[in-house]
């Protein structure tokens, strides 16, 4: 009796031990903007397939494709594309799969908007960034210094913002007062000051960050989701995340899931337009 006690306890251990071996950990990293819905979606995968554990971290969609060249990670996130340097260190390596759109939304304080600056235009824009306007009453808005807020190179909304706004993505930005890192941090700047003017993903705005409409021609074009749709916001972009040809399975599954109806779904109710 007691030797069969052993051999199923020895059986139990080696159970055990298969299902640890058999376990699968991913790591995502990147963009600060895509991160809501990966983070999202991975807890709703692993619910489904409880042997696969992803664990996701930011710092700019520049560390995401910087970790799929160097193979630190197993998904890169990314706000927006690859450009011509770093697709020649991918060298045709990874597949991209766009998994939503978004608006880069120009946002103010919300006594910059209260005290009446609803819209601006790129010129505007660009001549706040580059310190030529520096008074939010040259623009018809409180008698108040602007305080310009920019983000760190490596971040893909800033990416986006400069070549929209500057018209070079990696243009400099003399006119700002202060470099943020994640969209967290940024929106936290945004709200805690009375006369900012910053750049952030439309789903980060909320009644203390407020996005103004962009002046296109005679049009007075805002940040939603509906002017992303019909491709009329002129700071617009596609999210996505990369992963490398020989990568793992695990991970090729997770990029198909984040494209299911499920995964779709959690892209809108991050606040992000579905592509599917």
């Amino acid at each position: 009796m007691q030797r069969i006690s052993y051999l199923v306890l020895a059986a139990v251990c080696l159970s055990a031990q298969a299902h640890i071996a058999s376990a699968v950990t991913l790591h995502a990293t990147g963009s600060t903007t895509v991160l809501p819905v990966v983070s999202t979606a991975a807890a709703a995968y692993h619910r489904q397939h409880p042997d696969v554990s992803i664990t996701v971290s930011g710092g700019g969609s520049g560390v995401g494709i910087a970790s799929m060249i160097q193979h630190t990670a197993d998904i890169g996130m990314a706000s927006r594309e690859i450009d011509a340097e770093e697709a020649a260190k991918l060298n045709g390596k990874v597949d991209v799969f766009t998994i939503a759109k978004d608006a880069v939304a120009v946002v103010v304080s919300k006594a910059v908007y209260v005290g009446g600056v609803h819209q601006l235009s790129l010129r505007q824009i660009a001549d706040i960034y580059r310190g030529k306007i520096k008074n939010w009453k040259a623009l018809g808005g409180p008698d108040a210094r602007i305080f310009v807020i920019d983000k760190e190179a490596s971040r893909g909304t800033r990416h986006v913002f400069a070549e929209a706004v500057l018209g070079d993505a990696h243009a400099r930005a003399p006119g700002a007062s202060v470099i943020s890192g994640s969209n967290n941090e940024e929106q936290a700047l945004v709200a805690h000051s009375d006369q900012a003017i910053g750049m952030l993903s439309n789903a980060w705005l909320n009644d203390d960050v407020r996005g103004i409409a962009v002046g296109k021609g005679n049009k007075a074009i805002f940040p939603d989701i509906e002017h992303v749709r019909d491709s009329s916001y002129p700071i617009s972009r596609s999210l996505h995340i990369l992963l490398s040809k020989k990568g793992p399975p695990e991970a090729r599954d997770f990029a198909n899931f984040l494209l299911s109806p499920e995964g779709q779904a959690i892209v809108k109710k991050s606040g992000y337009l579905p592509v599917r």
